[in-house]
């Protein structure tokens, strides 16, 4: 055996479990922590402005790629009550992520001593497993333990807490007899998914809502091969989308009260049958359960057995992994196939398919300052297939998750649970990081690009390139939005006269920040577009810039101040604002073109 302090023991199982990302901000109680990376050379690290932003960093990174674990550090006290936020939004949408915070000795932990909070306590609500390790001799089981926690059913993050003379002690440790602990998932039965079966064949309408446990599970191709071969339509939630091509022709759009299309709440509102894997039914995806519900039938398949019937009781309920299920559907659905005993769902297909062809939204306005639907439009026109887009929260993200378009599995990264104000840059250099060489587009509005705008300043000191383009009507649209119900606007406005940028045009000006001259500040670029017909080159010259500088580039859109984005209480009842596609050509982006 050989003799090491625990923090080398840490550092060698995260290497061999395969977690060499991290991100975080040094500081005294961690840095035995830093001189075990820095001497064993296999973890890379990104230097954060701020704890919060590290933590989204190791998100955006989990996110990015199927297998990935991020890493968040930061010393005791405030760091760790910084990285909550990122715990949070992790635990929320089902992310595994790994937060180590320093701390204060074990015999100072009752004396408030300096930067020691009881952390483990503070993060136990947003984590699967949070520990302040008081044994030296715990730490190689603490992060094995945290590994097959973070990996096993319902994915999610852990935090261990690490007193600093726990990290100098020294143990006996072998990092080559080490092993992983295995991966614990339900399975699905076969006479389980027999059942799921029988009652989707029994309906005349059936639909398949595709949940982000999908995405989680790497089954996505598994899901397409499903639908192909029962021939039904495909609904995603929010954090499913992309499960399924927007392109493919059994994509019957997202339902919700916000961010759903048009067409994919009239299909579901037609539907008598509904399986949902791996979906928590959100109420922003359901509205109402009553109108929901009613006249359906529902089986639910998901990885933890108490999200079964949270919400509302399904009709079946299954615990498994979506993958396992998936995988096991489909040998039925073969079996069955090949006994010419499936149903033909050519016609409801086809109905689908016919709202997603006329129940279009309009993009194509030439207003300035710009409506926000053009800048959807534009963007579907400048960026491919292979695009990821980054986004948490707001107006912004409400109305690009109706127009932009997702053509596959983590290509639509969002917060969609906690939806922090702040997640989207720190979680889009995570991502960048997660997918090097791929392009990265972030969309945020003007506050929440504000929140944790210095983090820019890490993508141009690491040359992590992507382009984070923001739609500024200097307000607190969503906010401003939701108090229509009050008869009120109230501290929502951010706009005022900058007296540092008077040169400013006199569409831009009274916007308040100017976000150019903040991100040239930080080290990167950045352009503003005041009129829509600037849009092209303006994206054009992004692209440009980006494999130029290999730096963040900011596209700032001056919008108009107010615009109403359309969304509902009910999915029966969503208010649509602004006028609606009449033609081809008032929405030219449109997965199908509008036919009269």
């Amino acid at each position: 055996m050989t003799k090491m302090r625990t923090v080398d023991a840490a550092v060698a199982i995260l290497e061999k479990e395969g977690a060499t990302e991290a991100f975080g901000l040094p500081g005294a109680a961690i840095n035995p922590f830093y001189s075990a990376m820095r001497a064993h050379g296999g973890i890379r690290h990104t230097l954060a402005r701020h704890v919060e932003g590290a933590s989204h960093m190791a998100d955006g990174y989990s996110r990015a790629k199927d297998g990935n674990i991020g890493i968040c550090i930061g010393t005791s006290g405030p760091a760790g009550t910084d990285m909550i936020t990122g715990l949070y939004a992790a635990w929320a949408d089902s992310i595994p992520m790994l937060c180590i915070t320093g701390q204060a000795p074990v015999a100072k932990l009752h004396k408030e001593d300096f930067q020691a909070v009881d952390i483990e306590s503070i993060a136990k609500p947003v984590t699967k497993l949070a520990m302040t390790i008081l044994e030296p001799g715990q730490v190689p089981g603490a992060f094995q333990k945290a590994f097959q926690l973070m990996r096993s059913g319902r994915p999610g993050p852990v935090l261990l807490d690490l007193p600093i003379d726990v990290q100098m002690a020294e143990i006996e440790f072998d990092i080559d007899t080490y092993e992983p602990l295995p991966v614990e998932k339900p399975r699905a039965s076969r006479k389980q998914l027999e059942k799921a079966l029988d009652m989707l064949t029994a309906g005349e309408r059936p639909l398949i809502v595709a949940g982000g446990g999908i995405i989680n599970a790497g089954a996505s191709a598994q899901l397409v091969d499903l639908a192909e071969l029962l021939g039904i339509p495909v609904i995603p939630t929010l954090m499913g989308w992309g499960a399924i091509p927007d392109d493919h022709e059994l994509m019957a759009g997202m339902v919700g009260l916000q961010t759903s299309h048009r067409y994919g709440n009239e299909n579901f509102l037609r539907s008598d049958f509904v399986i949902g894997i791996g979906n928590r039914w959100a109420n922003r995806h359901t509205g109402g359960l009553d109108t929901y519900t009613a006249g359906r039938t529902f089986v639910h398949i998901d990885i933890e057995p108490t999200q079964i019937g949270r919400v509302f009781s399904p009709d079946f309920g299954i615990a498994s992994d979506a993958g396992a299920a998936l995988d096991g559907l489909l040998e039925l659905a073969r079996e069955r196939r090949d006994a010419g005993s499936l149903p033909d769902y050519t016609a409801w297909v086809d109905e689908c398919s016919g709202r997603k062809a006329t129940l279009h939204r309009k993009t194509h306005f030439d207003n300035v300052p710009i409506k926000p639907q053009r800048v959807y439009e534009e963007m579907n026109k400048a960026f491919g297939k292979d695009t990821t887009y980054v986004s948490t929260i707001g107006l912004s993200q409400i109305a690009g998750a109706q127009m932009l378009h997702v053509f596959g599995p983590r290509k639509w990264i969002n917060a969609g649970q906690a939806g922090p104000l702040g997640w989207t840059a720190p979680a889009a250099l995570g991502v960048v990081r997660g997918k090097p060489d791929q392009t990265v587009v972030a969309l945020s509005g003007d506050y929440d690009f504000q929140f944790m705008i210095e983090e820019l300043a890490v993508g141009a000191q690491f040359n992590l390139p992507y382009i984070h383009v923001v739609v500024n009507n200097s307000y607190l649209g969503l906010i401003r939005q939701s108090q229509r119900g009050f008869n009120m606007e109230q501290n929502v406005s951010l706009a005022f006269e900058n007296i540092n940028s008077t040169d400013l045009s006199a569409t831009a000006s009274g916007y308040g920040v100017d976000h150019i001259k903040v991100a040239e500040g930080l080290g990167c670029k950045a352009i503003r577009v005041e009129n829509p017909e600037d849009l092209p080159a303006a994206f054009d010259k992004a692209k440009a810039l980006l494999g130029e500088f290999r730096v963040p580039v900011v596209v700032e859109v001056i919008l108009e101040k107010i615009t109403n984005i359309s969304m509902g209480t009910e999915i029966n009842a969503v208010n649509e604002f602004e006028a609606l596609a009449e033609t081809a050509e008032d929405a030219p982006t449109a997965i199908l073109a509008l036919q009269a």
